[in-house]
């Protein structure tokens, strides 16, 4: 697809799915379905957006990841009744502010029994632990806390009128305990999308890169299943890929061809067209919908490579002494399947080709050179044997024989 082709589809992609916003992670917003916090009052018109924001998030007072054992000893924290998910919140009467002002009340108490005040799933929980000195002399509950994440997300959409937008289309979670951060202060960064890393089924896809910690873009005020949330000031809003759209209610959509907004490399959003396959009913916040990538510029991003890994490995052609294809079938022409590929990590090398217009490269089967190239190189670190006909199979690496130098 040309870039203007791309251009079009950004404008009348927006007004095609005007029953939709959609980020990366495909997040449907039906309005005033969503069990998530009041984005504008009566307002029916959100920005789409699909752009790659850094996310900070700090945690209201300190959270229990795990419980340590030190020689088979047992805890001070487990013996006082701790558990993983719980959230530290004071100690002797004292609000704890993070990580580093738990420890410095802790070497303050020194190894007296201390009043700890927990939440644990919804409800308070008053505990007594005594800490331990470890052999450096510093005093310990026994326990693997955290007070703050940070990471890449999307931008879903924003409110023109209020500056409140939603991000990722799911809660962020602690990646030990599986529950939600409670948040007590956060904030959004620009960011620069480096690689994009494939899912699978059971292993959601991520987008890596770099963002700006010096200067943040707005404030987040909630962390739910649905999303983050937060508000931007105006300067600080995002460029619009679009106008202003109107929100779907979820009897409202429909299977079929849609568009999603995405943000897949640099700073850079682009539209891509999808097919919504299937419509989830029930009230699960965070299932709507399955549906399948159809646009060929982003399947290009991984389907290139998956071509040449197969074309380095496994596919091979021979023929008889007639000249007739002994690989006649998919039963003797082996491709590479999915449980053959694994994952697949796509990073963007920005360079200028003088040969294309305005300096583009093409990323479609052009990927397909790149794989043998990066096999052999690896072929020959491990068994110092350079391999210089294609397919390489197991049983030339076995045979093989390094060369005499």
């Amino acid at each position: 697809m040309d870039e203007r082709r791309r251009k079009r589809s950004r404008r009348h992609g927006a007004a095609a799915c005007a029953a939709l916003v959609f980020a990366l992670s495909a997040l449907l917003v039906p309005a005033g379905a969503v069990s998530a916090p009041d984005l504008g009052g009566e307002t029916q018109l959100l920005v789409p957006v699909g752009k790659a924001i850094g996310v900070k998030l700090f945690a209201e007072g300190v959270l229990v990841v795990g419980l340590s054992e030190n020689e088979g000893a047992v805890s001070p924290a487990k013996k006082g009744g701790m558990k993983a998910g719980d959230l530290i919140l004071t100690m002797n009467d004292v609000t704890i502010g993070s990580t580093e002002h738990l420890q410095s009340l802790l070497a303050e108490n020194g190894e007296r029994e201390a009043a700890f005040g927990v939440r644990r799933g919804g409800r308070l929980v008053k505990l007594a632990v005594c800490p331990k000195k470890g052999q450096d002399g510093v005093c310990r509950l026994g326990a693997w806390i955290r007070d703050s994440m940070a990471g890449i997300g999307t931008v879903t959409f924003y409110d023109p009128q209020t500056g409140a937008f939603a991000a990722l289309g799911h809660g962020i979670t602690d990646v030990d305990t599986g529950k939600l951060m409670p948040l007590s202060r956060g904030s959004v960064m620009a960011a620069s999308v480096k690689a994009v890393k494939r899912g699978a089924s059971g292993s959601p896809g991520e987008l890596r890169g770099d963002f700006d910690l010096t200067r943040d873009l707005g404030l987040l005020y909630a962390n739910t299943e649905c999303g983050i949330f937060g508000v931007l000031p105006q300067e600080n809003r995002p460029e619009a890929v679009g106008e202003a759209i109107p929100v779907a209610r979820r009897t409202e959509v429909r299977t079929g061809k849609a568009v999603i907004l995405a943000n897949c490399r640099g700073d850079e959003v682009c539209a891509y067209e999808i097919e919504i396959e299937k419509l989830y009913g029930g009230s699960a916040p965070t299932r709507n919908l399955l549906l399948r990538v159809t646009d060929p510029a982003l399947i290009a991003l991984t389907g290139g490579i998956v071509q040449g890994i197969g074309h380095t490995l496994m596919e091979d052609v021979t023929r008889t002494p007639k000249g007739a294809i002994r690989e006649s079938s998919l039963f003797t022409y082996r491709l590479p399947t999915r449980l053959d590929v694994g994952q697949i990590d796509v990073e963007f090398e920005h360079s200028y080709e003088p040969t294309g217009p305005f300096g583009a490269k093409s990323i479609g089967e052009i990927v397909i050179n790149t794989p043998a190239p990066a096999i052999a190189h690896a072929i020959y670190r491990a068994t110092g044997v350079w391999h210089r006909e294609l397919p390489i199979l197991p049983e030339h690496i076995l045979l093989a024989k390094p060369e005499a130098d």
